[in-house]
């Protein structure tokens, strides 16, 4: 077995947040008195910096009205997470203990806000699986730019043919290949197969559990 380290991306990979983010968005742009986008159009947006977001579903924002949405979707989201709190997709928590106990490294890289990223991470029980856990501000250049995992690869002394990247949008794809680390997309979250497999993913699953069959692969993989 040769990999020793495995960076994951949160919303959609780990935690199945995406009706909290696209009820939170769509709540948000109706309070700052902006057209709603469609969930389509919300869910295609996980992954990015918030702000960036707000851009991408209406390009006519100012700066100071991109940030007022980031403000107002902090308060939001922390009253739709007391309604309704994300869970974890299947077989997570059993697939990141054997992949411990197997000495695989972990950690999440992801464009969340870091608070909310490690109040997710302890709230679902998965603080003991991570050593390293980067949220949005934690880097100066948001995925897909490599430097989430570039950093995390730095951190751990790893080579990047040892690691992977897995998430569940093209953006995470993209980040992991440029920084020269193999990727996984998984199909269950907010892309599908045919968008995985365009953007390049060296591994697409439908179950999390999938990848104790791909770390358990010599490098280098097929």
């Amino acid at each position: 077995m040769n990999t020793e380290l495995v960076i994951f991306d949160f919303d959609g990979t780990l935690g199945d947040t995406r009706r909290n983010i696209v009820m939170t968005l769509q709540q948000t742009m109706r309070s700052q008195g902006l057209p709603a986008a469609s969930e389509q159009a919300c869910a295609a947006t996980i992954g990015l910096p918030l702000r960036d977001a707000f851009f991408v579903l209406h390009p006519e924002l100012s700066g100071a009205q991109a940030d007022s949405c980031v403000e107002t979707y902090h308060g939001i989201f922390e009253r739709n997470k007391k309604i309704r709190m994300p869970g974890l997709f299947p077989h997570v928590e059993e697939t990141l203990r054997r992949l411990g106990e197997q000495g695989i490294r972990m950690s999440v890289a992801s464009s969340r806000s870091g608070d909310s990223l490690r109040g997710f991470v302890h709230d679902l029980g998965l603080a003991r699986y991570f050593d390293y856990i980067l949220g949005a501000e934690d880097v100066m250049r948001a995925k897909p730019d490599p430097e989430p995992v570039l950093k995390s690869l730095a951190r751990f002394g790893c080579r990047p043919e040892r690691a992977l990247v897995v998430g569940d949008m093209p953006f995470d794809v993209q980040m992991g290949a440029r920084a020269g680390a193999p990727t996984c997309g998984v199909t269950y979250g907010n892309a599908t197969r045919e968008q995985l497999a365009a953007s390049g993913a060296d591994f697409v699953i439908d179950d999390f559990a999938e990848l104790l069959q791909i770390v358990a692969q010599p490098y280098p993989r097929t």
